[in-house]
């Protein structure tokens, strides 16, 4: 205090916490809604966005999985896991998501967003 110094504190914009709990909120509401329900029998798997079509086939077929149908994102297929350990297999196969095929809006066949579009 004795040196007469001002010191500037610099805030947050006010709009920042609402957007913060706004993103916040999405993503719970995504993951709870988009998540792999008990006893599915169809699920939309996410492999890593650098694998390319072959090795994301082969991690399915390595799983045992039934490969259901592709979609627009090739890294982005839908398959019928085994009946025993199927997800788990799929993790292992490289798998980084599993989500309700239903509830993503992306599993469209490349045939039907060309037609859409």
């Amino acid at each position: 205090m004795g040196s007469g110094q001002i010191t500037r504190r610099t805030q947050l914009p006010t709009w920042l916490n609402a957007a913060a709990l706004l993103i916040a909120s999405w993503i719970v509401i995504a993951a709870l809604s988009l998540q792999v329900r008990p006893g599915t029998e169809l699920v939309a798997v996410a492999f890593p966005p650098w694998w390319g079509a072959q090795q994301v086939f082969l991690a399915a077929a390595s799983a045992n999985a039934a490969i259901v149908r592709t979609t627009a994102i090739p890294v982005l297929l839908v398959v019928r896991p085994d009946d025993h350990d199927g997800l788990t297999r799929l993790r292992q196969a490289g798998a980084w998501l599993m989500l309700d095929p239903q509830a993503v809006a992306a599993c469209l066949r490349a045939d039907d967003l060309k037609q859409t579009i």
